[in-house]
């Protein structure tokens, strides 16, 4: 089991600009938003809607893949995946319940429905999931029953619809300026920050376990 000291510890063999741009993106990480990604069977575009969570600060990416299962793209998630944390889901459904017990409100991404708010007009105040689905026919009739949400970007040209992960990245971008500018605790707790200092240290030691081991070994030592 991890420990502040033990964190710490291995801190200590990264450099002061690693310690520095770890402990600087944790202060900027949400959970407060999410994204699930629903079958997409590009790979690319599930590779790019992780790079762009991990660039707006959104800690997690939950993937359905009923029918699509595929590989992270390493290349075009420029290594967002170490960084982010990727839960898998065999159905729609387990992914939507799952993520309805959390207290999130789902929020389906369409460009087309009378009803449907646009993005300057979403309420950033409550915890979301944001839906994006398959490149061709979008989000299954499921995700548009179970949603509190529905929610598009405006367009003005003949195109009526955007490449899912360029759909991410507009509407990420948008809510989480927002939710940095508001007054909603949106950061991640003391022991969520915890857990991804020990998480992020681990992926980036090679030899983290035989330094933990000494770690151990050493208090084992002070103790007798």
């Amino acid at each position: 089991m991890y420990t502040e000291e033990l964190i710490a510890y291995l801190e200590s063999f990264l450099t002061e600009r690693r310690q520095q741009n770890n402990h600087r993106v944790l202060s900027e990480r949400t959970r407060h938003f999410t994204v699930a990604i629903e079958d997409v069977y590009q790979l690319h575009n599930t590779s790019a809607v992780m790079r762009s969570c991990d660039v707006f600060g959104v800690q997690d990416v939950h993937v359905i893949e009923e029918r699509n299962v595929r590989k992270i793209d390493r290349e075009i998630a420029m290594g967002a995946q170490k960084w982010v944390d990727i839960y898998r889901y065999h159905s729609t459904k387990a992914c939507v319940s799952s993520l309805k017990e959390k207290g999130y409100q789902i929020v389906a991404t369409s460009p087309h429905g009378s009803n449907c708010v646009t993005l300057v007009d979403f309420d950033i105040s409550k915890p979301a999931v944001f839906f994006f689905g398959k490149e061709d026919t979008g989000l299954s009739d499921y995700v548009l029953d179970q949603s509190d949400v529905q929610l598009k970007i405006p367009m003005f040209g003949f195109t009526e619809s955007l490449n899912i992960s360029v759909c991410a990245a507009i509407i990420l971008q948008h809510v989480t300026q927002e939710l940095r500018k508001s007054t909603t605790n949106w950061r991640l707790t003391p022991q969520e920050v915890l857990e991804k200092r020990y998480d992020w240290v681990c992926k980036v030691l090679k030899s983290h376990e035989r330094i933990i081991k000494r770690y151990h070994d050493q208090k084992e030592s002070d103790d007798a």
